[in-house]
């Protein structure tokens, strides 16, 4: 089964509180799964990592066979495709299992797009609306 992944994180400071989240779509476009979850104090680039890991362990999970990833962080793209460099030491243990997570699909492909993608805006927006609850005390889990 193919799989479309829209992954995005959010830090409301770098680091500070933030919030990971990712929707998961069959090769119709049809909406399988969309989650969101906190990450704690961390860096805007761990919490795009999170997204990442978290969603693709799920795709396997639901019988995903070929993945298309696809972020607006070029960061995080550019590091699985190995066209960047991962010098820092967390971002690289990381990056060690979202690519292992990657290996696992028969078939993959990493797109980088603007976040004014429809898809990872409807993942940002629900980013900041989770970490808007949060700051207000009325987090929903």
């Amino acid at each position: 089964m193919k799989l479309y992944v829209y992954t995005d994180g959010a830090s409301r400071g770098n680091p500070g509180e933030s919030a990971s989240g990712y929707l998961i779509l069959d090769q119709t476009r049809k909406l399988l799964q969309k989650h969101v979850f906190y990450n704690g104090v961390c860096t805007n680039n761990v919490a795009e990592y999170n997204a990442v890991i978290v969603a693709l362990k799920k795709s396997l999970g639901i019988g995903g066979s070929e993945v298309t990833l696809v972020s607006d962080s070029k960061l995080v793209i550019n590091q699985l495709a190995g066209n960047y460099k991962t010098k820092d030491r967390r971002l690289r243990a990381l990056n060690t299992a979202a690519r292992k997570l990657l290996d696992a699909f028969k078939k993959r492909e990493l797109l980088n797009v603007p976040r004014e993608n429809r898809y990872i805006s409807m993942v940002d927006m629900e980013l900041n609306r989770f970490l808007d609850d949060k700051a207000a005390g009325q987090e929903k889990v």
